[in-house]
């Protein structure tokens, strides 16, 4: 299918481009009509603190509404309390209440809240409640509230400030910069060294920032649906141009490799689809599911996240398998590699490829491979150690760069006040059962300030209503303190103790404690999210690669890669060593969201470099290279690519620390430390050293479990058999119709019948004769729907068993025994097609001995009659017995034998080790009796499967088990 789709957007690579580029100015006009503004008010609906708020905002709004903190700071030697500054503040509380955002303001000088002035008082805070949520306040209403109070500053005696800040500043909108810019100026140079050319160098990077596009339109489109913060488009802009260069790349160069080998330009396009596009199809599965599968933290705005960057992701795998053969059909022969005649005196064409440095690489990784293992196993052991102490919270000012307003305000807070109040907690009371509630607030009040960790209880008060109380409380630690979640908890639960003195009911909400909740919701999803990659991870790469070793090594290695970037990012971020390398002014939490989204984009980024790199080394080994050796010629081969590509991707991430802000900073830099770890410690590394290793053993699947698991071809192998066979068993003519119809070799089914070799032309007729379940079971196979184990066929122009989709559309299949046959022939309307359906050259009718209205007969003998003399199609009838067969015409007689297997063969626990040459055997229901009469009897329990026809229901246990649910026609 991938072959097919490569060469037809190749041929009509005009169409192509204009469809995309016209798709990319469609979705931009609507995205720029219903763009709506990043809403980055993190929220868990089902929280207790977040319940807690709503009710909070439905009885007390006052209480709940979103807030922005001003600080008075005055000169040594003079006090917020001076007359001249007092009538300076109270002035420019009227000057921030006339501005149309700002419902209210409390001063310093109020008596129902204390505790704001400092306790030199030198300091004085401004409480400012704001009109709506963060998600309704813009970047320019909080520019316009900063110029005012530039503005109001001038109020103030000579030497003192004034600052803004507060939870409604708290979100730090990332953008981009040249800097960013920088990783896609050395990801064009990584590929001009490694393709040679600066025309196919130009086409990945194209293919990735038009990917890219896609995906931010998407997500522009996306806000008038719903709630986006404005990590996500950061995100996808990273992620998009780190996969879409790289899976461009891998078509770009198998592309390339093949013009140098002197293939045409379309068939070598067509084929890179077909090989390096089944690669990128798998890789970009991967991290699709993966980042899809951050919906299991149950987090809105976590799952938006995934769910758009498996966007972006998709965006890169669809360019890469469409417009980029469009591309490579523009560039035709400019993209073919010069030939370089060799040096005079040379002889270097003589003697063995050593493979240069990736040759080195691998014979150094494999020389002594069980201390390789050590040195990486341990040492990226020792890296991951620090990762037990990863520090996370959500945002708040203070990890803000420093000289923004909002950062200086929330030091100017913790300095002058502690750092407890920039992130004060809020504990609302049901005062509805009590009958004193000003005497139950000072009770609480009381109870509050005696826990430990407890700075101050600003606020203490009931509503007008008196059904609802609110305490301020304010820490001794700061918002992302891990001290400060532990007072959290300890006020939790106080709740009982509480309920039984005073009769309500208290719960703790506001910005922290709604923070605090996130994150360790987040924490807690790691385990599941991660059983989850891991359990895929195994089950996937068991499927490529056919083997148990190689997805166990695989896992591991992504486990220490995880580890190693988790370590790395504490001791930065938490620890602050080396911050200066990255701008970090100081130490402190990361984003809570960090882990899960880094163990989500890496998971899909080891599987690439894995499936890569591993399946070029299976490839050699397929093809009869011994399994030591075959680990250094698949490594010489793929590893200028993968470490192309693992350059790439780290510089796209690594660009992204130096001037990145908050989060960005972060996930860039554990993502550029996994990544390089993963690529070179694991993938180019610890994976040769596994292999060589284990040698031919790492190669080894139980029989069960092979026969067990689907195939997914990302190496091409089908495709490769296709090409050999392409004049097989003859040559097609100019439209691609060869004279046969069908043509079998050895073609059979295991414990079903025994090879069978068969020429079918143009109006034949051929009877295929045998017991009911090896007669239907040829047949099914004969037309597609049941795999065949051994030999060769090609049915109407198709071969089998690599393309049994496009045989099954083009040959019709026939129930004699269960279908109504007049009906059936007649919905053929004519046999030889139907509009827009490929050409039926084939009609199938398996059990025709069992009709016995003559009405049914002769709408089949006219059937036959039709492909004889009218419309040349070939005809194909299933009876049970000879006799049966003499009443119709044939030009082939087809005698189906059943297998019967030896004594020596059976062996139901089929369990071989990876040494045992033995044959696989199914198990104990091979040796069932076979059916040799009609076994008309369909009405068993089909568990809802679709039961074959003319098969006895209790001997149709391996077809039953071969065709899966309604794949027959």
């Amino acid at each position: 299918m991938l072959y097919d789709l490569g060469r037809w957007c190749f041929r009509h690579r005009r169409r192509v481009l204009l469809l995309w580029l016209a798709a990319l100015i469609v979705v931009g006009g609507v995205a720029a009509l219903v763009a709506k503004p990043y809403n980055d008010d993190f929220n868990i609906p089902g929280a207790a603190s977040q319940d807690a708020l709503v009710q909070l905002k439905a009885t007390f709004p006052q209480a709940a509404s979103l807030t922005a903190t001003a600080i008075v700071v005055v000169p040594q030697a003079s006090s917020v309390n001076d007359p001249a500054v007092k009538a300076a503040v109270e002035k420019i509380a009227k000057g921030y209440e006339a501005n149309p955002k700002v419902e209210s303001v409390t001063t310093p000088y109020g008596s129902i809240v204390t505790g704001l002035v400092s306790k030199d008082g030198r300091a004085g805070l401004l409480q400012l409640n704001l009109k709506g949520t963060t998600a309704d306040i813009t970047d320019a209403q909080r520019t316009s509230l900063q110029d005012l109070t530039h503005r109001l500053q001038n109020e103030l005696p000579q030497g003192s400030t004034l600052n803004l800040g507060g939870e409604a500043f708290s979100i730090e909108v990332p953008a981009l910069s040249v800097v960013e810019g920088l990783g896609v100026v050395i990801a064009l140079v990584v590929l001009l060294i490694t393709l040679g050319s600066l025309v196919a160098a130009g086409l990945p990077l194209a293919t990735a920032l038009l990917g890219v596009g896609f995906g931010m339109l998407a997500i522009t489109l996306a806000t008038a649906l719903g709630s986006i913060n404005s990590t996500t488009p950061m995100l996808a802009v990273m992620l998009g141009l780190a996969v879409g260069i790289d899976y461009a790349l891998f078509v770009v160069s198998r592309h390339r490799d093949q013009l140098a080998a002197g293939m045409a330009v379309e068939e070598s396009a067509s084929r890179s689809i077909a090989t390096a596009g089944s690669a990128v199809v798998f890789a970009g599965l991967t991290v699709v599911i993966a980042l899809v599968g951050l919906a299991i933290a149950n987090i809105p705005f976590l799952t938006v996240m995934g769910a758009f960057a498996a966007v972006t992701v998709a965006f890169a795998v669809l360019i890469a398998l469409t417009l980029l053969p469009a591309l490579l059909g523009f560039a035709g022969e400019r993209l073919r590699p010069r030939v370089r005649p060799p040096k005079i005196g040379r002889t270097r064409a003589q003697a063995p490829n050593r493979g240069g440095i990736f040759g080195w690489w691998v014979r150094v990784a494999t020389k002594v491979p069980l201390l390789t293992v050590i040195l990486v196993v341990v040492g990226l052991g020792a890296l991951s150690f620090p990762a037990k102490d990863l520090w996370y919270a959500l945002p708040n000012p203070g990890q803000h760069a420093a000289g923004q307003p909002d950062r200086v305000t929330y030091d100017l807070v913790s300095d002058h006040f502690g750092p407890g109040f920039n992130g004060p907690l809020i504990i609302t009371v049901d005062l509805l059962p009590t009958t004193d509630p000003l005497k139950v607030m000072a009770d609480l009040k009381a109870g509050v300030e005696a826990l430990p960790g407890v700075a101050s209880v600003p606020i203490s008060t009931p509503n007008q209503n008196a059904d609802t109380g609110f305490v301020q409380v304010v820490p001794t630690t700061a918002p992302d303190d891990p001290s400060t979640a532990d007072l959290v908890r300890s006020i939790r639960a106080h709740h009982d103790q509480w309920l039984a003195q005073e009769g309500v009911e208290t719960n703790v909400t506001g910005s922290t404690a709604i923070q605090l909740d996130i994150s360790q919701r987040l924490g807690r999803a790691l385990l599941p999210f991660g059983i989850f990659v891991v359990g895929l991870s195994l089950v996937l790469l068991t499927m490529v690669f056919r083997s148990i070793a190689v997805p166990l090594k695989a896992t591991i290695g992504y486990a220490l890669s995880v580890g190693a970037a988790f370590g790395a990012t504490t001791l930065v971020f938490n620890e602050g060593i080396g911050r200066q390398i990255i701008n970090l002014d100081k130490p402190g939490p990361v984003i809570s969201f960090l882990p899960i989204i880094v163990m989500g984009i890496l998971f899909g980024l080891a599987m690439d470099y894995e499936v890569f790199l591993v399946s070029r080394m299976r490839e050699d080994h397929v093809h009869g290279t011994p399994a030591r050796r075959a680990v250094h010629t698949g490594f010489i081969a793929s590893g200028k690519v993968v470490s192309a590509a693992a350059v790439i991707m780290f510089s796209v991430f690594a660009f992204f620390v130096p001037e990145g802000m908050g989060p960005i900073k972060q996930i860039g830099f554990a993502l550029a430390v996994g990544v390089a770890v993963d690529a070179f410690l694991i993938r180019m590394t610890l994976v040769p050293a596994v292999l060589a290793l284990l040698g031919e053993k790492a190669w080894w699947l139980p029989g069960w479990l092979d026969r067990l698991l689907p195939s997914f071809d990302v190496e091409g192998e089908s495709l490769t058999r296709q090409l050999a066979l392409t004049d097989w068993p003859s040559t097609p003519d100019a439209s691609g119709r060869r004279p046969e119809v069908a043509h079998l070799e050895g073609f059979a089914v295991d414990h079903l019948f025994e090879p069978v070799d068969l020429t079918l032309l143009p109006a034949e007729v051929a009877i295929v004769v045998g017991p009911p379940r090896s007669r239907s079971a040829l047949l099914l196979a004969l037309s597609g729907r049941l795999p065949a184990d051994s030999g060769r066929a090609r049915v109407v122009d198709e071969l089998l068993p690599d393309q049994p989709a496009k045989v099954r559309r083009r040959v019709r299949w026939i129930d004699a025994v269960n279908a109504e046959v007049r009906p059936a022939l007649a919905a053929l309307d004519r046999p030889t097609g139907k509009p827009g359906r490929p050409t039926e050259r084939l009609v199938v009718l398996d059990g025709v001995d069992s009709l016995t209205k003559d009405e049914d007969v002769a709408a089949v003998a006219a059937l036959v009659d039709r492909a004889r003399t009218t419309d040349g199609f070939a005809v194909v009838l299933g009876v049970s017995d000879a006799e049966q067969a003499r009443h119709w015409p044939a030009d082939r007689l087809v005698e189906v034998r059943v297998p019967r297997p030896s004594p020596s063969a059976v062996d139901p626990a089929d369990d071989e080790g990876p040494d045992d040459e033995g044959p696989d055997n199914e198990g104990p229901d091979d040796e069932g009796p076979d059916n040799e009469g009609p076994g008309n009897d369909t009405n068993g329990d089909t568990d809802g499967e679709i039961w074959e026809p003319m098969i006895d229901p209790d001997d149709s246990t391996l077809i039953r088990d071969r065709v899966s649910e309604g794949e027959l026609r």
